[in-house]
């Protein structure tokens, strides 16, 4: 059951450009990291970013980290030149910005089938109003995608908005995303936070993700990966909390008793459920480590 669970706690940008960025997500105890070819990356730069992706993954050495390549758009001059390069690399899937559209997709899995890349998952950006209005037909329309990721600072943008500490103003479209994610099955990344040397801000964005049921949050900057990861993972007392619940759940059970009672509370197959997926994470993260 662990073999195929992905914590995604922290999933860190690194610019395609930056060779050394590149370099230094290996030693980074992040879950996943996006080689960016697209907003990271100037136009005059893209070919170079492209040599030093497919250098980097051909070098190996990124361990455990989930190794994602964002995509320039297929309505670029780029987007087919990203797919062919990599398509023949171990990533683990591709992401494609400003997915809005069943006719986009059309495309990016005729692209990806052309390339070779068949068997490669997909990730897709939501950060544009049509695509947050049309999520669950995007999250649904190919078996291929796994992942969903917020573009907030494109959404803010698009949406004439203004950056706010609260996030008050995208409320709406981070927890209908998220309503989609669950009822689909798909993960789902918080956008990034752009003020990343304030850390308390940072802190307070990441806890309001987790309790909104967000799986992790994309990054822009090594320093927010152990923040990102203490908020959405699970420390050793919840753990513990999680093997007392599934073990009184189960004494229940055997007893042919329909609930449990623990410290006094009651404990119902939807507690069960969520023990099971706390110790699942935490097992996914032991056999990382081991």
């Amino acid at each position: 059951m662990t073999a195929a669970f992905k914590p995604r706690r922290s999933v860190l940008y690194m610019p395609g450009a930056n060779a050394r960025a590149l370099d230094k997500a290996r030693s980074l105890p992040c879950d996943g990291v996006i080689f960016d070819l697209e907003d990271a990356v100037a136009a005059d730069a893209k070919a170079a970013a492209r040599a030093n992706v497919v250098a980097a993954w051909q070098q190996g050495g990124y361990g455990h980290r989930e190794l994602v390549v964002r995509v320039n758009g297929l309505d670029t001059p780029w987007g087919a030149e990203d797919i062919a390069a990599v398509a023949a690399q171990p990533l683990a899937a591709v992401l494609f910005p400003k997915v809005e559209s069943s006719a986009q997709i059309d495309a990016i899995v005729q692209a990806m089938d052309a390339a070779g890349a068949s068997a490669v998952p997909l990730w897709f950006m939501i950060e544009t109003p049509l695509a947050v209005l049309d999520v669950r037909t995007l999250a649904s329309y190919s078996d291929r995608l796994r992942v969903l990721v917020m573009g907030t600072s494109d959404l803010v943008k698009e949406l004439r908005a203004q950056h706010t500490e609260s996030r008050h103003n995208l409320a709406y479209a981070l927890q209908h995303c998220v309503v989609v994610a669950r009822a689909l099955g798909v993960d789902l990344l918080d956008g990034v936070h752009l003020d990343f040397r304030n850390e308390a801000a940072f802190r307070a964005a990441c806890q309001q993700a987790r309790e909104m049921g967000f799986d992790g949050k994309s990054l822009i900057h090594p320093s927010q990966v152990e923040v990102a990861n203490e908020v959405f993972g699970f420390d050793e007392a919840a753990i513990d909390h999680a093997r007392r619940v599934l073990g009184a759940w189960e004494q229940a059970q055997a007893e042919g008793k329909g609930v449990a009672v623990l410290d006094g509370k009651l404990i119902e197959n939807l507690h069960a459920a969520e023990a099971q997926r706390v110790l699942v994470f935490a097992a996914a993260l032991a056999e990382r480590s081991a």
